[in-house]
């Protein structure tokens, strides 16, 4: 019932700038929690940030911190992933996610994006 769909990935040096964008769509237009997960090669799916839906709330994990910044349009229906500062390290692919809850120390979502690929060249 809920359908997200990135964009905005690609290939980008280091020390560039990214914004990626996730349009939400669907039969149930529920104030869902919003996020960005990401999965890099060999690494398990993990939370980038979160944003509530007032936006009035964000997490950030420590790799970020400082460097990308979360944000919606509610209206648009729209959620914005802005990257800064990137790193070789950042490279992965990025997941938008929906409906987002942390249990357990973990985030864990109800909706997810195909992917986009984020990749940072030295």
């Amino acid at each position: 019932q809920v359908q997200l769909v990135e964009s905005g990935g690609g290939l980008v040096q280091a020390g560039g700038s990214l914004r990626l964008s996730c349009a939400r769509s669907g039969r149930t237009f529920s104030s869902y929690d919003m996020g960005w997960f990401r999965q890099a090669p060999g690494k398990e799916r993990d939370v980038v940030a979160i944003i509530s839906w007032s936006a009035d709330s964000t997490y950030y994990a420590d790799s970020v911190k400082g460097r990308f910044t979360i944000s919606r349009d509610n209206a648009k229906n729209t959620v914005y992933l802005e990257m800064n500062s990137l790193k070789l390290e950042d490279t992965a692919v990025y997941y938008c996610a929906a409906n987002t809850r942390l249990v357990a120390r973990t985030w864990r979502a109800g909706y997810w994006g195909q992917g986009t690929q984020v990749t940072v060249s030295s």
